[in-house]
């Protein structure tokens, strides 16, 4: 791990995905970037074999905060007020992507995407033994996610890559948490604050058709 992720600690990472929801149960934008900027700090802890999602995870990022500094800043505080928005002022592609290829529910519904990876992954690392093969949990999450939305070559690049991932004690001390049983026990406590966001994002884009936006 290099100097810039001196520091990083992954359950700060987590936990602050709680105050991505305000007492309406409204996704704010501002605490779910940072959140996101969290854990791209953890996936490049881990060297290049994540990069394929860190990436693109950079990339939206910086798409969404365009939207949250820009003339109709107001209209993106939430997820909430971002549909609304949109799809009032028809900004969102539904069938093709043409005149809004960087719409905010397009944006968001990526990170969405990579969010329920990354949580698979996690509470895969959680719940197994401590022999388990971490290239088999990290496929089993990514097949369950994100691959459904990746063509037949970047499936089978991005499966190949996971053969060379860590072991499950390393991927665990580098949460800076303490020993591994720890962070076994951080993650039980931490990863509801995620499994919530990402569940009143999805029922938010499933009542408004949002979530196979091309």
């Amino acid at each position: 791990m290099d100097d810039s992720e001196t520091g990083f600690n992954l359950k700060v990472v987590l936990v602050s995905f709680k105050q991505c929801l305000d007492e309406k149960e409204e996704v704010l934008l501002d605490p779910y970037i940072a959140s996101w900027k969290g854990l791209v700090r953890f996936l490049n802890s881990l060297g290049t074999i994540f990069s394929f999602i860190s990436k693109d995870v950079v990339s939206k990022l910086q798409i969404m905060e365009r939207l949250r500094g820009g003339p109709r800043s107001e209209h993106y505080r939430s997820l909430q007020t971002m549909v609304a928005y949109e799809l009032s002022n028809q900004l969102v592609d539904l069938e093709r992507r043409s005149h809004h290829p960087e719409s905010g529910c397009r944006t968001v519904l990526r990170l969405h995407r990579a969010l329920r990876w990354l949580q698979l992954f996690l509470e895969g690392l959680r719940t197994s033994p401590e022999d388990a093969r971490t290239s088999v949990l990290c496929t089993d999450s990514y097949n369950a996610s994100l691959a459904a939305y990746h063509p037949w070559i970047v499936r089978r690049t991005v499966t190949v890559a996971f053969y060379a991932l860590p072991t499950r004690k390393v991927f665990l001390e580098t949460m800076n948490v303490g020993p591994p049983e720890q962070a076994v026990q951080m993650l039980g406590e931490a990863l509801p604050f995620i499994e919530r966001v990402y569940n009143v994002s999805q029922k938010l884009y499933a009542k408004h058709s949002l979530l196979d936006l091309p």
